[in-house]
């Protein structure tokens, strides 16, 4: 498998059946997004856009994405951020890790829809802390029973 280092994007109204490696298919009026993982593994990515989900910026050349895409449910459990149709790898997640980014996920989720300010990611995910507890202060910042 060869890890691909830029990604080109493609608006289109459909998704196609078949996904051309390499190739970041965008649907605006579906707001969505896929593609081949990056890894070069073939499974095929679908990233929703949605204020809970993904965000795609286009700067009338390029895409980016945010947040990273964790493909947590593939073999590869590959990681990357796609910026500026470019690839930047992330280092591999510990199980642990990955249910604590799940975790803090769901309940960014929940937050938006309770209509709840959303969190900075990055200052509720802290280097590989325990899922348990960063579940417990996450409902304790959310006011619910911990």
């Amino acid at each position: 498998m060869n890890r691909f280092q830029t990604i080109r994007h493609e608006f289109v109204e459909f998704i196609p059946e078949e996904l051309d490696e390499g190739v970041l298919y965008i649907s605006i009026p579906y707001a969505t997004t896929q593609h081949k993982c990056a890894c070069g593994c073939g499974s095929r990515v679908v990233l929703p856009l949605h204020p809970t989900h993904w965000k795609l910026t286009f700067d009338g050349e390029t895409v980016s994405l945010s947040p990273s895409v964790g493909n947590w449910s593939f073999p590869c459990q590959s990681h990357y951020w796609i910026e500026h149709d470019r690839i930047r790898w992330a280092p591999k997640w510990s199980r642990q890790r990955i249910e604590a980014g799940r975790t803090k996920d769901r309940l960014q989720r929940e937050r938006r829809v309770a209509g709840l300010p959303m969190e900075e990611p990055e200052s509720v995910l802290e280097e590989a802390p325990a899922a348990e507890s960063i579940l417990r202060r996450l409902r304790r910042r959310l006011g619910l029973k911990t």
